[in-house]
């Protein structure tokens, strides 16, 4: 058995809309988005919950890089931005156009380990329920690979309804993307170019409870966790369902934590809440 649903632990409330949890090995501590809050918070075991930024232009989905700096989705500009909040704390776009035209409003963003910068850009940022209402400028939502060194950005797959969690198998030989819509999973082949091909479909996340395809990541021995109806199924990497973690609230986002990457700290709704699980995830910085 991978979890015991039942150890689920609330470790902090009160917020709008929790999304994009990364956890911080030498700070030990997670940082989240809250969305409609507009806010970035930090949460540790000894001080709680801190800010870490107000007016976060409506944030979502994170990442650190390989330095350490945190990537941000933000869904009231449609830019992906990066900040060093242990250093000057400036804020600087990393990407906001693709031929000429605004993105839609990056949503999920995952960092391989040679740097480049893979993240999803549906249009959820644009509607009143997650974001600014604005007419999208793109006629397609896509997934899109930023090389880190020259900026470029590249168009990797624009046939997704809405794309948007996202994550790479152990070895980043795969590329896991979700839809929010159609409920699905597909995997795709990592090209030596860092592109992507042989698109199939990987699993569907089915269930009549609340929740839909959002958060994803993966374990060390290669099991697919990703945020569905009624909290989080797990798959393994043939794409059978091992269970579903059964969460308190809808569970948007979630990342594996502490020294032996053995708890999941999930964002679900107006909490964070963690859950200790029998396989450790990868770490990610």
């Amino acid at each position: 058995m991978l979890f015991d649903a039942s150890s689920i632990e609330q470790v902090a409330s009160g917020f709008d809309f929790t999304e994009g949890p990364i956890w911080h090995p030498g700070e030990k501590s997670v940082i989240f988005s809250d969305i409609l809050g507009n806010s970035i918070y930090r949460w540790s075991e000894t001080d709680g919950v801190t800010t870490l930024r107000r007016n976060s232009y409506m944030a979502n989905g994170n990442a650190y890089d390989r330095q350490g700096r945190i990537i941000t989705c933000e869904h009231a500009t449609s830019r992906l931005t990066r900040t060093d909040f242990a250093n000057s704390g400036e804020r600087e776009v990393l990407a906001s156009h693709f031929e000429g035209k605004e993105l839609n409003s990056p949503n999920d963003v995952v960092v391989k380990s040679d740097g480049a910068i893979y993240f999803t850009d549906p249009v959820s940022g644009r509607s009143a329920g997650f974001g600014v209402p604005r007419q999208a400028e793109l006629p397609f939502s896509g997934v899109y690979r930023l090389e880190p060194e020259s900026g470029a950005l590249t168009l990797l797959i624009d046939d997704f309804a809405k794309p948007n969690g996202l994550c790479f198998s152990p070895d980043e030989s795969l590329l896991y993307v979700n839809d929010t819509i159609r409920q699905y999973i597909r995997v795709f082949d990592v090209l030596a170019d860092g592109r992507v091909g042989n698109g199939r479909l990987f699993a569907n996340l089915t269930g009549n409870k609340p929740g839909v395809a959002d958060g994803m990541k993966i374990d060390q021995a290669g099991n697919l966790y990703s945020c569905g109806p009624g909290g989080i199924h797990i798959f393994n990497q043939s794409g059978d369902l091992l269970g579903i973690i059964e969460t308190p609230e809808v569970a948007a986002n979630f990342v594996f934590g502490d020294d032996d990457l053995q708890t999941l700290y999930i964002t679900a709704t107006t909490s964070l809440y963690r859950l200790r699980v029998n396989m450790p995830g990868i770490a990610t910085f």
